[in-house]
């Protein structure tokens, strides 16, 4: 007996409204400021629309997930107590709130667990995101080689929701430069 589930797909009836709607920005330690202000560009050329900044930390699960886009999370190995997450999530909240003081938008940050994509569109259906603005990976071998067996986090959002996802570019390869394959 098979049974056939039908997966919503991309259209103009499921598009959110771009006008008033906020944008969902994943954010990583370390990551170019580049995504942070290409972000709070789109948000004041869209009107000074919200912004909802998100870190999704993949090496902790999610418990339990809240209407407002925030979870409840804990560490993989449940034996272990680790609250290291705290201070990376403060990190990321001062680092945000030092690039964002001219920006007039409102903008909040989420510490989010487990699967990138499903954490991102979790909160971008909850807080009403339009889109998407995530950062691509500077590209290293070791990098190619991962998102070539597993994907980017931009890729599976495209295969996984029907938002629009801008990729912001980090770093570019010389196109005159040998392949590295």
């Amino acid at each position: 007996m098979q049974f056939h589930h039908h997966v919503p797909q991309p259209s103009p009836q499921r598009m959110v409204p771009v006008a008033g709607s906020p944008l969902v920005v994943g954010v990583v330690p370390g990551q170019s400021e580049l995504v942070t202000a290409t972000a709070a560009a789109w948000a004041e050329a869209l009107g000074g629309i919200p912004l909802h900044f998100a870190y999704v930390d993949a090496t902790r699960i999610v418990d339990e997930e809240y209407a407002d886009g925030t979870v409840r999370h804990s560490p993989l190995d449940p034996d272990l107590a680790d609250d290291s997450w705290t201070a990376v999530e403060s990190e990321l909240r001062e680092h945000l709130a030092a690039l964002l003081t001219d920006h007039g938008s409102a903008w909040d940050f989420r510490y989010l667990a487990g699967r990138p994509d499903r954490a991102l569109t979790h909160l971008a259906r909850a807080v009403g995101a339009s889109a998407f603005v995530v950062g691509a990976r500077r590209p290293s071998s070791t990098e190619r080689v991962r998102e070539f067996l597993a994907g980017s986090v931009a890729l599976h959002l495209t295969r996984h929701q029907h938002r629009p996802v801008i990729v912001v570019p980090v770093a570019v390869v010389d196109w005159k430069a040998p392949a590295p394959w």
